[in-house]
């Protein structure tokens, strides 16, 4: 395996085990999930839609089987990121997971790019 493979699974997999992780406790601690939601100011209903719409992303992204939808999760799973980042750091609390996830995200697209042209 050259660089490239290996630096795009690893970054894949990191990512898609932090957006993993975040549905699952969006689907297993809903209680928890939504008290951080209220305190951040962010509206409850949202837990759910965002916990299916991870899962579906790490679908598209590992199936490959539509590249527009390949492309909506990447987008999708960079603004999570982003806003997550920018919704601890207004909190206080710590941004490492969220940061890891955004740069895991950036890395993994453009060695995607490089592999399946």
């Amino acid at each position: 395996m050259d660089f490239t493979k290996i630096l795009y699974w690893v970054s894949t997999l990191i990512m898609c085990a932090i957006f993993a992780f975040s549905a699952g406790m969006y689907f297993t601690q809903y209680d928890m999930v939504t008290g951080f939601f209220e305190s951040l100011g962010y509206p409850t209903y949202l837990v759910y839609p965002l916990a299916i719409a991870k899962v579906l992303g790490i679908i598209a992204i590992l199936s490959r089987q539509s590249k527009v939808l390949k492309e909506w999760a990447y987008a999708g799973f960079f603004f999570d990121a982003v806003l997550a980042t920018a919704a601890h750091s207004d909190a206080g609390h710590g941004l490492g997971l969220s940061v890891i996830a955004i740069i895991a995200v950036v890395v993994s697209r453009i060695m995607d790019d490089k592999m399946f042209r």
